[in-house]
């Protein structure tokens, strides 16, 4: 059973998070109802990530048995067949197109926009696995749109008008996590030797340019996102001192991956470093008074 959770890259699910941005954002995490649509959308946007995972890991088995970490992927080791993993792509498709009809009936025309936004990132990504995930600058911004689909998918189930600025942010914060991977990646291939054809049209210092880019445009983005009109009329009107906290989550991050080298990918540092986990539940908090308690 492990080797297919392993598959479905169940662990990536969290980026399907996104879709319950609108609903955290209106205020209305706890309306049961737009809580149920979100959750709807998430269970289906994960199921359709799953089946680009499959795909995208079956394109790749060649090129996986050579790379150190990727060889021990189901497909690429041979723990899950080929023929398997092509089976478990198409039902993961059918349920999906089953679920969508299915919830027509239940939710109503709302779903077929969504359904819309799923069918674009299924498409996009498909794209992305067989062509453009070798054409650099491209690569970054298909995995970035991805994450505006997921908060365009909730924002349509449930209704919920999104801030422009809400967009933007996400799309920079997107490209922030594709290109602290990819310069991750690049440092990897000095220290080995061996380099992959995604990773043609980037170098380190481009990598780093890029990064202190994209960060400084997500910190903008956040900063008139909260001194936009529709939020300082719904949230506290001091919601924009929350900046200090994504200010100095990405200085972190900056230091971690250009002073200390770090070569994970975005998330897993994430993960482990106790400053940023620390910033973001203050951020968290803070955050929810200005909304829900101010």
């Amino acid at each position: 059973m492990n080797k297919y959770l392993k598959l479905l890259r169940v662990e990536q699910w969290v980026k399907n998070l996104f879709v319950f941005v609108p609903l955290f954002f209106s205020g209305n995490i706890t309306n049961l109802d737009l809580f149920l649509k979100s959750l709807f959308v998430f269970i289906v946007f994960s199921l359709a990530a799953s089946s680009i995972y499959i795909i995208n890991d079956y394109s790749d088995i060649e090129s996986d048995k050579r790379h150190p970490e990727k060889c021990k992927r189901p497909l690429a080791s041979g723990a899950v067949s080929k023929k398997t993993g092509l089976a478990l792509f198409i039902l993961l498709l059918l349920i999906v197109v089953s679920i969508l009809s299915i919830g027509n009936v239940f939710i109503g025309w709302e779903i077929w926009r969504t359904a819309v936004v799923i069918a674009t990132y299924f498409l996009m990504n498909l794209a992305y696995t067989y062509k453009l995930k070798h054409v650099a600058i491209i690569d970054v911004t298909i995995i970035s749109m991805g994450f505006v689909l997921r908060v365009l998918a909730g924002g349509y189930m449930t209704e919920i008008l999104i801030s422009q600025w809400a967009i933007l942010l996400t799309f920079v914060l997107a490209l922030v996590l594709a290109i602290g991977k990819r310069r991750g990646e690049l440092i990897n291939a000095q220290l080995t030797g061996k380099t992959r054809k995604s990773l043609d049209g980037y170098n380190v210092q481009f990598a780093d340019i890029a990064l202190a880019i994209s960060c400084t445009l997500a910190i903008v983005c956040y900063l008139m996102f909260t001194l936009s009109p529709e939020v300082q009329k719904n949230y506290h009107p001091r919601v924009f001192y929350t900046v200090i906290f994504v200010v100095f989550a990405f200085l972190r991050y900056l230091q971690q991956t250009l002073v200390y080298n770090r070569t994970e990918s975005p998330t897993k540092i994430v993960y482990k470093d106790r400053y940023i986990q620390a910033t973001l539940v203050l951020w968290l908090i803070v955050f929810l008074l200005q909304i829900y308690f101010k």
